[in-house]
């Protein structure tokens, strides 16, 4: 079944099905199943289309459904300030532009995304060695790289 623009198993149970949709956990499953007023219990596969719409609904504006700030994935959103839900590329855009945001703010966080390192206070004296070549600029490699497809022909 497809719900939400993914395409869901119909033999497991709703709340289990909907957590295969990008940005949309158990938890938040369970609420928004219950929100719309369909058992949980049910199999996803067994949904009418009024159903599916029920839930597709309440995932796109879950404080319309009742659903506590707590459990959404964007609280407080920069830009409009109200509690969101991101789901699917809204969700990988929306992070993306986070990233962005702090690179161009320059703030301690963005730098370590600048540079390649790592973010959350990880050590990284003996870790992260895969991260980058050191010494090798990505031009070198990527000149290495056409030598040698430039050989072999």
């Amino acid at each position: 079944m497809r719900i939400m623009g993914t395409d869901v198993e119909g033999s497991v149970k709703i709340p289990f099905g909907i957590a295969k949709i990008k940005g949309v956990g158990v938890s938040l499953g369970n609420a928004v199943t219950r929100a719309a007023g369909i058992d949980p219990d049910k199999r996803v596969g067994f949904l009418s289309d009024q159903e599916v719409q029920r839930l597709e609904a309440a995932i796109r504006d879950p404080r319309a459904a009742g659903i506590p700030g707590w459990m959404v994935n964007r609280q407080r959103d920069p830009s409009t300030g109200k509690d969101l839900n991101l789901t699917g590329s809204d969700l990988a855009l929306a992070m993306k532009q986070d990233v962005e945001e702090q690179i161009r703010l320059k703030s301690w966080r963005g730098i370590r995304h600048g540079l390649g390192l790592k973010v959350r206070g990880q050590r990284t004296r003996t870790t992260a060695r895969k991260l980058a070549a050191v010494g090798v600029s990505k031009k070198q490699i990527l000149a290495a790289k056409r030598r040698e497809e430039e050989e072999k022909e």
